[in-house]
Parts: C-alpha cells; sequence; structure tokens
C-alpha cells in the first residue's frame, strides 16, 4: 500500500500544478469521433496548442502519442491528440481486424481538418503533427487547404512514396496472393458505383483474411501520387519539421525522400535526426522529440 501512495504522490509531482486533461467530442458524418486536449498550467489563447494524428489503424493513446503530447505539455504547449474514427462511432483502441473495414485516406483528411477547426477556436497558435501515414494525411489535407488555421507542421517518420510502394510490391509474400488482381476488381466495383461492395481478402494492412469495401482496398494500395508526402511538402508554404528515427524499419527512408527539401536554400523544411530511435520513438526519445518541436515553435511564431 505504501508503494502506490508513494507512485501517486510521484505522478502528482510530475504533472504540473493546474495541467489538465479533457476528453473531448466531434461529430463526422454521423458519429463521434473523440479526442484529448491536454494543457499546460498557464493556458492562455496564445498559448501553442498542437493538433497530432496518429498513424495506421492506431489511436489517439498509443504510446508515441501520448508521451510527445506528455513531453509537450512539461514544456508548456497545449496538445490535442485525436483518434481518426475509420468509419466506427466513437472508437477507442487499436482497430480491431475482425471488424469489416469500410474508410478511404479522403475521410482521414476531412477529419484532420475538423480538428484543426476546433483547435482555432482555442489557440491564435495551432500547429499540425502526424505520425506515419498519419503524417501523409495531414499534408494531403494542408495541400488542399493552402488557408487553413496553421502556423507550422510537424511530420514524426512520415511514410513516403518508397514505403507506399514496398508495402505493394511485398503483398504476395505477406499474404499468398497476388495483389494485382484485387486492385482490379476494386476499380471495376469503383467505376460501377460499387465503392461499398464488400470484398474478402487475404491480407488489407496490417490484417490477415479481411473483408474491405472495394474503396477502402484501393485507398490504400492503389498507386497514387499523393502518397509521396515530400513531394506534397513540397508545394505548400509553411515551416515544416520532420522527424526521421534511425532505426525505422517501417520507413526506412525518411531522410532520403526529404533531404533534398532540407537542404534548400529558404530553411523553411527542417530534417531531424533522432539517433538509435526507431518508428516509435518510446521513452526518451519522446523527450528528444518534444525539445525539438518546443525550439520549432517559438522560431515558428
Amino acid at each position: 500500500m505504501r508503494w502506490l501512495i508513494g507512485l501517486a504522490v510521484l505522478l502528482a509531482l510530475a504533472r504540473p500544478a493546474g495541467a489538465a486533461e479533457q476528453e473531448l467530442e466531434l461529430s463526422v458524418d454521423g458519429r463521434t469521433a473523440l479526442a484529448t486536449l491536454r494543457t499546460p498550467a498557464l493556458m492562455t489563447p496564445d498559448t501553442p496548442l498542437v493538433v497530432m494524428t496518429h498513424g495506421t489503424l492506431a489511436h489517439k493513446d498509443m504510446e508515441v502519442i501520448q508521451g510527445v503530447a506528455k513531453a509537450l505539455e512539461q514544456r508548456g504547449i497545449a496538445s490535442l491528440a485525436h483518434t481518426l474514427s475509420l468509419g466506427l462511432d466513437r472508437r477507442k483502441g487499436m482497430y480491431d481486424c475482425a471488424t469489416r473495414h469500410d474508410y478511404t485516406a479522403d475521410q482521414a483528411v476531412d477529419e484532420i481538418g475538423a480538428w484543426i477547426a476546433r483547435a482555432k477556436s482555442m489557440s491564435r497558435f495551432v500547429f499540425s503533427f502526424g505520425h506515419s501515414r498519419g503524417g501523409n494525411q495531414l499534408v494531403r489535407y494542408l495541400v488542399a487547404n493552402e488557408t487553413a488555421p496553421v502556423a507550422g507542421v510537424v511530420l514524426l517518420a512520415p511514410t513516403t512514396a518508397g514505403a507506399e510502394a514496398g508495402l505493394r510490391a511485398s503483398y504476395a509474400q505477406t499474404y499468398g496472393k497476388p495483389l494485382e488482381p484485387l486492385l482490379e476488381k476494386a476499380a471495376k466495383a469503383i467505376a460501377a458505383g460499387r465503392g461499398g461492395e464488400w470484398m474478402d481478402v487475404p491480407g488489407f494492412i496490417y490484417c490477415r483474411n479481411a473483408v474491405v469495401t472495394s474503396r477502402a482496398f484501393s485507398s490504400f494500395y492503389a498507386a497514387d501520387a499523393a502518397q509521396d508526402t515530400a513531394a506534397l511538402v513540397a508545394r505548400m508554404k509553411l515551416p515544416v519539421l520532420v522527424f526521421a528515427a534511425t532505426k525505422d524499419t517501417v520507413v526506412p527512408d525518411v531522410v532520403a525522400s526529404f533531404k533534398p527539401l532540407a537542404g534548400s536554400s529558404d530553411g523553411r523544411v527542417q530534417l531531424e535526426k533522432i539517433e538509435d530511435a526507431d518508428h516509435f520513438f518510446r521513452d526518451l526519445f519522446a523527450e528528444d522529440v518534444a525539445d525539438r518541436i518546443a525550439e520549432f515553435i517559438k522560431q515558428t511564431r
């Protein structure tokens, strides 16, 4: 019992007095999407607020999102970490592979925009953050909305054209059947106006033996220029901070993809390598990320 009391005291001391954590809701196409708002002790309209988007099939409470959000709070920066609904009401935790899949990248883009608009009502200085595929979806939103109320962009191990091509190339090896016939079937259904038609597929993203709509399957596996996050960033005008983990095996080519942009004379795109971190920037690596984000925000405001 004493150790529990001691742990509670330590946790209380670790959280600044006056800091707050609140769950928010947002209505999206008849569904309720959830987010966690974390604010530092001294929260004002001038406090920077970072809208955080997670990666593939993940959620707002995953370790990488929580770790960076809590580290930002300790540096006087608020965060709004949201969970993409992925077609479900009040979705929490990782997407259950046994659940049918009916969601597209465009739907994620719309939700990101809705949360950024919500954040703008709370702070004059809104920054956007995306991890992995969430980084790509965030950039898709910003490219399509040049007047978005965002002061700067943070991309944590964002997906690249190379990583997406690798997923397509390895489909047959991973799931035992070729990808092309499945893509053709999905494309024909979409062309016939049956994008909501269900398909039984050997694999979808991380899920084996999945049931997925034609539009969802095509959204994730059809070759698409919008999957090239670096090329989209090149079209933007906002300042961008990109993080690459030197031990990332999920998206191993972040440095190669973004180095040409980071090498430009205007300095708009900054590339930061975190030595020994993997794709999820666990433990103290989240502190390193938060330190650099705090510097970026100070430079950008």
